[in-house]
């Protein structure tokens, strides 16, 4: 299994186009502190890869991805599909953006397909330019693609939910794309294991919680890449930009007492932070904190980075 980092900045990116923080102007300072929104690629096999996340970075990540190119053919990708973790804009937007394919096969959970057909319009948005073919994301592993070592299954996180998406109530039973019932997850972490190596990764860029299922996930994996939107509870508010904390916004800030880095430490696992926002220190290469992650055993993943398991 292959592994190849496309983004590890959160919404908006770095810099934020209307943001003009010490994150952002360092950034726009120094393009090499520049990140593309959180994507993840994924080798199915030699001739197939999946995107974790259709960002609205898509289109460039490809381009700065060789593996990614298309040909010989004029029109033959490598990309085979798209595996989404939630429903958010920043997660899903470049869908739309892969109009010019005759088909995108998405792989998602029963409530993200739902609000993006039904809240979104996606599939009324698209149909006149390309057909999307929906393979539902669940618990049960299933083979990347059709005979592919790499199985993927979906780790159940949290209830949250995208703004479009508030107080939303699905078509019914008759409708193909409706949640169940209130237990499937909106956001969850992906399992990906090679079944001929043995490796396993742990994808979570979103988490509003630290459940039962997720740490069972964390004690079986090599490499975990997740979450690092904000170093600590209070610097959405102390940015200026918030009135709630980090954990109010729905990601569990790193640093602190309950943050994910005490938690992280203990573990085998190389673990790696990605979905930075503008906001946190850790956009600067120079900033402190990265060697505090390092005294623990803990980094940032870099963009364009790839990972063999």
């Amino acid at each position: 299994m292959l592994l190849q980092v496309l983004g590890t900045a959160a919404g908006g990116g770095v810099p934020q186009w209307n943001c003009a923080c010490p994150g952002c102007s360092g950034a726009r300072a120094h393009p090499d502190r520049r990140r593309r929104h959180a994507s993840l690629a994924v080798r199915a096999d030699d001739d197939h890869w999946y995107l974790i996340n259709a960002t609205p970075d898509i289109a460039d990540q490809i381009e700065h991805t060789p593996a990614l190119h298309p040909g010989p053919a004029a029109r033959r990708t490598p990309m085979a599909g798209i595996v989404l973790t939630d429903a958010e804009l920043d997660h899903t937007l470049g869908i739309a953006r892969l109009r010019e394919a005759d088909r995108i096969e998405v792989l998602a959970t029963v409530p993200v397909r739902a609000a993006l057909c039904e809240r979104a319009h996606l599939d009324g948005l698209l149909k006149s330019y390309t057909a999307l073919e929906w393979r539902e994301l669940g618990s049960v592993p299933v083979p990347l693609s059709q005979g592919s070592d790499v199985e993927i299954s979906a780790v159940p996180i949290s209830a949250k939910r995208p703004r479009y998406a508030g107080g939303y109530v699905a078509a019914g039973p008759g409708s193909e794309a409706s949640p169940r019932n209130a237990a499937d997850p909106w956001v969850v972490a992906l399992r990906l294991h090679d079944r001929r190596t043995g490796g396993t990764a742990l994808y979570a860029p979103a988490l509003a919680a630290w459940p039962d299922a997720f740490r069972e996930a964390l004690a079986g994996a090599d490499v975990v890449l997740l979450d690092g939107t904000f170093w600590d509870d209070e610097e959405p508010r102390r940015s200026g930009f918030s009135t709630r904390t980090a954990t109010g916004m729905g990601h569990l800030p790193i640093s602190g007492p309950g943050g994910t880095a005490v938690r992280l430490a203990p573990l085998a696992a190389r673990c790696l932070y990605t979905h930075l926002n503008n906001t946190n220190p850790l956009v600067d290469p120079a900033a402190p904190q990265h060697k505090e992650l390092a005294a623990l055993g803990l980094a940032v993943a870099a963009e364009g980075m790839e990972i063999a398991l």
